[in-house]
């Protein structure tokens, strides 16, 4: 019989088993400066990690921990190529349910980055065993009938262990999910603890030292143009061909505007070569977020920005995006999922249709020419961020569902 460690607080254990890390992470994180005041803290992450991930872990001083395992998530174009992902899926799973199991799970929460649409069976085990949070970011692609008929089977089926909890980072994915699960389940089991930012955080980037021609020279990026900024992996969902595509179009006829991309992950030599040949020069600069370090330096770097964009085709509420409009950066975004939940059109910044390029070149100029405007946008969605998407505030409602959980028998 194992003997367990008692512990002073309840325990809540965060874990996924990816190495690919964004927003999700950055989510947990947020959760986690406010969890660890009234809970034991433990993560758990492949040992693999990015090391800055793991900077930002130790930065908030809680315990973690390793496993040898890493869930394999580039694409699969070939019958083989799906076989050995769903191979590697399940040896994955096993590895980081089989560690977990080394805790006090019956006193426990574990807190997993799993989707029951994939991981039907993984966490039905924990389910078993402990209480289970997972947090959908999004809604589900468009598939064809008999699997999205599949996916109700998996929810249906997961929503019966009295042990799981779902959450949602914003209200376009619970409503979305409402077709999944029971009236019952959505009202008692769902809720939606936003995607969100630190408002001290932001108010302290802004009011530290800043010099925005050194930090350009110090990155290579123009510091007398017109600078657009995008922050998010450079990957397509996140619209990186119809973001460059603007960009051509705008630079063939100006030479004073300027394109940064700040990626998390360090893109292929193929998507290298895809980009420069869009012939920016100059005028497109791409870094990835291990040559900036800590947050300060990204915010700082985020300050360099006349406007933000994220031509996004598949998102939740992105943390990049809201951070942009908290500090006041005039921002545009795509009318998908939940970005119209905190980029009301001309209102709190702008929305275009996702790869609509020529309409991205046009909003892109408008800010550009148009003082007034970028100054009603800063403003109206730094004050909209700032009162709707609290991380201390969704962090109540976390804590609030957590102890609900450990409460019912």
């Amino acid at each position: 019989m194992r003997k367990y460690l008692k512990l002073e607080k309840p325990q809540i254990i965060y874990a996924w088993d990816y190495v690919q890390w964004g927003g999700a992470q950055i989510y947990y994180l947020a959760l986690i400066k406010e969890v660890k005041k009234e809970f034991t803290v433990k993560m758990v992450l492949p040992e693999n990690s990015d090391e800055q991930l793991f900077e930002f872990i130790r930065a908030l001083d809680v315990e973690y921990e390793t496993v040898k395992t890493e869930a394999d998530s580039q694409p699969a174009n070939s019958l083989k190529r799906k076989l050995g992902r769903h191979l590697n899926k399940f040896k994955s799973e096993s590895v980081l349910i089989n560690h977990l199991q080394k805790f006090d799970l019956e006193n426990s929460i574990v807190h997993i980055e799993y989707a029951p649409w994939q991981s039907l069976f993984s966490l039905m085990k924990l389910a078993r065993k402990t209480r289970v949070f997972i947090t959908a970011h999004n809604s589900l692609p468009n598939v064809s009938p008999w699997r999205k008929a599949l996916w109700k089977v998996k929810l249906k089926t997961i929503e019966k262990f009295k042990n799981f909890y779902f959450f949602s980072s914003n209200e376009d994915s619970k409503n979305y999910f409402r077709q999944y699960f029971s009236p019952e389940f959505v009202e008692e089991k769902i809720s939606v603890t936003y995607t969100s930012v630190n408002p001290l955080e932001i108010d302290e980037a802004l009011a530290a030292e800043f010099h925005r021609e050194e930090l350009c020279k110090k990155y290579n990026i123009p510091a007398d143009k017109f600078i657009i900024l995008c922050v998010g992996q450079f990957i397509d969902r996140k619209g990186r061909w119809t973001f460059l595509d603007a960009a051509k179009t705008i630079c063939e006829k100006n030479d004073d505007v300027a394109f940064v991309w700040i990626s998390n992950s360090k893109p292929s030599a193929e998507d290298l070569q895809k980009a420069n040949d869009y012939g920016l020069g100059n005028n497109f600069r791409l870094i990835t977020s291990d040559q900036i370090g800590d947050r300060k330096n990204l915010f700082k770097v985020f300050r360099i920005a006349d406007a933000y964009v994220l031509a996004s085709f598949v998102e939740g509420l992105p943390i990049s995006l809201l951070e942009a409009m908290a500090l006041g950066i005039p921002s545009i975004s795509t009318n998908i999922n939940a970005i119209p939940e905190a980029v009301k059109n001309l209102e709190t910044g702008i929305l275009i249709e996702a790869g609509d390029d020529k309409k991205l070149a046009e909003s892109i100029l408008l800010l550009k020419s148009d003082e007034k405007l970028r100054e009603k946008l800063s403003k109206s969605g730094r004050s909209w961020v700032l009162k709707n998407f609290d991380e201390r505030e969704v962090a109540k409602i976390a804590i609030a569902a957590y102890k609900k959980s450990l409460a019912e028998k």
